[in-house]
């Protein structure tokens, strides 16, 4: 499957704009959303290719969100990388768990975001 189209969920303006920059510099096309429930829904939406995921996030955080995606039959198909700052062992378990295909921790390097995309 070709990745075109990747929707980034993060709160943090900062960490957001990096990541969209790595993404658009490398000619995907990106959406975003500022948390979960606006991540829900703009993936049932825009239908991406890929969902980056970040977890602490208000509301819904990002392995709520990851869990409901992969359960969801509009969207399961769509693979989600979350991209955290929690870096424990025992948090990359859990995200995989609910459903992600991969891990990165922050900050993240353009090099590991795309080697992790292209492993798709």
């Amino acid at each position: 499957m070709a990745i075109e189209r990747v929707l980034v969920i993060d709160d943090s303006p900062t960490d957001q704009h990096l990541i969209c920059s790595y993404l658009r510099g490398n000619g995907f096309e990106v959406v975003t959303a500022n948390d979960g429930e606006h991540g829900i829904d703009t993936a049932k939406g825009q239908l991406p290719d890929l969902i980056l995921m970040d977890v602490v996030m208000p509301g819904m955080n990002g392995f709520q969100a990851t869990r409901k995606l992969s359960r969801d039959p509009e969207t399961k198909q769509i693979p989600v990388i979350i991209v955290s700052s929690k870096g424990e062992v025992t948090d990359k378990v859990w995200g995989m768990r609910q459903g992600a295909v991969g891990y990165l921790t922050k900050p993240v390097s353009e090099q590991d975001l795309l080697k992790k995309i292209s492993e798709l």
